[in-house]
């Protein structure tokens, strides 16, 4: 997370597109590209990870892709984005998929491993206070990025930022080497990939509960067409400064550590259901907040509650599935479906949210993701019951 702050896609990335000169529809690429690696292959995924004994070797076979690409970041800003920022550009939405596409293959694991090593009512503290931490080193490098994006070249500064990444991210490899895996409490699953995808629609009929959770969750994808822009309309159209970027990350990390703090405990006393709809609330005011500011102190305000709904997403939107899953052998099933559905959602509503801001204005596309963060609200609070204290007691819940 300290790694992934330097290159934060709400301030970091759009900034390094606009200083190349990407076109609107380029930078709605950024976080379409990112979300179609992290949400489409878990689905793909999920039947070969329930049929591992152990999960984390495959993780760990794999993931060091998954980090090649920061600092292919890295040298794309050092030695090519002065000389070629058309080709740097697309350079760079390719780096992204290859990155997010790693680690969208190895979330069903990783997230099995996470159910088998944490109780379900720890699992909110856990990672809100991880990513408290994580965040508080990454809020520590916006100064790095904030001196770095006003004192060097604008490419230097940027490579400068990646470099960093890669750094913490190379740690972070270390790190996950040294965790020790529980071992599984019931035996691997025998499907083989085309039964079990050819299962998924029976699943969803059966899981009423869970399909309108998946409704929801697009709604939630639609709530934050327009963040993806924050920063290029604060650079664009109020004129900020460019070293203003280190500014909109610290104050997008305070208000994810704000967040963090307060919703793990949240999310294991009262239920993920309750901190998404949080995230809901989040997603309406940060829209409502870009509409109605005048100015780029009034508008630095959407960056804090952009990452207090950041942090919700962190603690709940996961961890929110081990529960719908009626068994531990389900996790990576239930994990690659809510991905894998919303991978199409999250591709193609930041590119309609480029070509809606060149056609009509930043101020509609506001309004759209404002409309859909309320609905979004709604649809959690009327029609999804959360899973923890409406589904029946499974031999998870005795044990945690």
């Amino acid at each position: 997370m300290v790694g992934l702050a330097f290159m934060s896609a709400a301030t970091v990335l759009p900034a390094f597109a606009a200083s190349l000169g990407a076109s609107t529809v380029l930078i709605g690429a950024i976080p379409a590209v990112m979300t179609v690696g992290w949400f489409l292959p878990p689905l793909f995924t999920a039947a070969h990870t329930e049929r591992l004994a152990q999960k984390l070797p495959f993780v760990l076979r794999w993931t060091g892709w998954e980090r090649v690409p920061f600092l292919a970041l890295a040298l794309i800003a050092f030695f090519l984005a002065a000389r070629a920022p058309a080709l740097s550009m697309w350079l760079v939405l390719v780096m992204l998929l290859v990155m997010t596409a790693v680690g969208g293959l190895l979330m069903p694991a990783w997230m099995d491993v996470v159910a088998r090593a944490l109780p379900t009512r720890l699992r909110g503290r856990f990672f809100g206070f991880a990513s408290l931490a994580g965040t508080a080193g990454g809020l520590i490098g916006s100064a790095l990025t904030g001196w770095a994006l006003g004192t060097l070249p604008s490419s230097v500064a940027y490579g400068v930022c990646f470099l960093a990444a890669t750094f913490f991210v190379g740690l972070s490899w270390i790190a996950l080497a040294l965790v020790r895996e529980p071992p599984a409490t019931s035996a691997p699953a025998e499907a083989d990939f085309w039964t079990h995808l050819g299962n998924v629609p029976t699943l969803l009929r059966g899981d009423t509960n869970f399909a309108w959770y998946l409704v929801a969750r697009v709604l939630t994808f639609g709530a934050v067409i327009g963040s993806g822009f924050f920063t290029v309309y604060a650079l664009r159209v109020l004129r900020a400064p460019e070293a203003d970027v280190g500014t909109f990350t610290a104050l997008f990390l305070a208000g994810q550590m704000a967040g963090q703090i307060l919703l793990g405990w949240a999310a294991d006393r009262a239920g993920h259901r309750l901190v998404l709809v949080v995230a809901a609330g989040m997603a309406t005011a940060m829209n409502v907040v870009a509409l109605a500011a005048d100015s780029l102190n009034a508008f630095s305000v959407v960056f804090a509650l952009s990452g207090v709904f950041n942090a919700a997403i962190q603690v709940s939107a996961v961890n929110v599935l081990l529960e719908f899953a009626p068994t531990h052998r389900q996790n990576p099933t239930y994990v690659g479906i809510e991905r894998t559905f919303l991978a199409p959602f999250g591709f193609v509503l930041p590119l309609a949210g480029g070509l809606l801001i060149d056609a009509i204005g930043y101020g509609f596309v506001f309004s759209v993701s404002a409309a859909s963060s309320v609905a979004s609200a709604v649809v959690l609070l009327r029609l999804v019951r959360d899973p923890r204290h409406h589904a029946a007691v499974s031999p998870r819940e005795v044990s945690a």
